[in-house]
């Protein structure tokens, strides 16, 4: 029998569809504040002293809320490593997209990278004092790292075949700009003011003027 659907009827499904919104806008606004909390008690007490109670003290949660969203410290901290691994990735391969010739190419991944640590330095200092964990951006062996470089890579290998920037040896390029960004960072990071471009300005000359210096075999 067709049923003809009534305004109350349709009242109903709005009301039902309204709080399937609200649950799941919790639900992510729950995640976003455990997430939020894990980023600064990891930065202030590194990965090993750290544990669920001190993460889940620092939001306005019941403590049993964390177990419906991650299954531990662990698990949070890997959703960190992702999402700022993500986030960072994104970010520089956008900008050596944009790059019309090798300089352009150093320069946009420099400018990229530093500002976007000096922008975030709460996100700088929960790399620095989780340093000895594989996890994060922190060396040139942690995962995230290893995923930025074969990215970088990539769009050198890229640039290269659609002309853009010359044949170099994108192996031994990708992992030296990688050096110098991990090195230049670090000692940017220490200096007040903060000076991204002036971090970035250097790190492209020095590079840069290494390549001009080599002959082109060894390029």
């Amino acid at each position: 029998m067709f049923h003809r659907r009534t305004i109350g009827d349709e009242m109903s499904l709005q009301q039902q569809a309204a709080g399937r919104t609200r649950r799941e806008t919790n639900r992510e606004n729950n995640r976003d504040a455990i997430l939020e909390a894990a980023r600064v008690v990891f930065a202030e007490l590194g990965h090993g002293a750290t544990t669920v109670r001190d993460i889940i003290r620092r939001t306005d949660l019941a403590s049993g809320t964390f177990y419906n969203y991650f299954e531990s410290k662990e698990a949070v901290y890997q959703a960190l490593t992702d999402e700022i691994g993500n986030e960072l990735r994104a970010k520089l391969s956008a900008a050596r997209a944009k790059a019309k010739n090798f300089e352009e190419f150093v320069e946009n991944s420099f400018f990229t990278y530093f500002r976007y640590y000096a922008e975030k330095p709460q996100i700088y200092n929960l790399v620095r004092a989780n340093r000895t964990l594989d996890a994060f951006p922190s060396s040139l062996s942690g995962q995230q790292a290893q995923n930025g470089l074969k990215e970088m890579r990539r769009d050198m290998e890229k640039a290269m075949a659609d002309g853009v920037i010359p044949q170099v040896d994108a192996g031994y390029v990708t992992v030296s700009m990688g050096g110098v960004a991990f090195s230049v960072r670090d000692e940017m990071m220490a200096r007040n003011p903060l000076d991204p471009d002036g971090a970035a300005r250097f790190a492209t000359r020095l590079f840069l003027s290494g390549l001009s210096g080599m002959g082109d075999d060894e390029k």
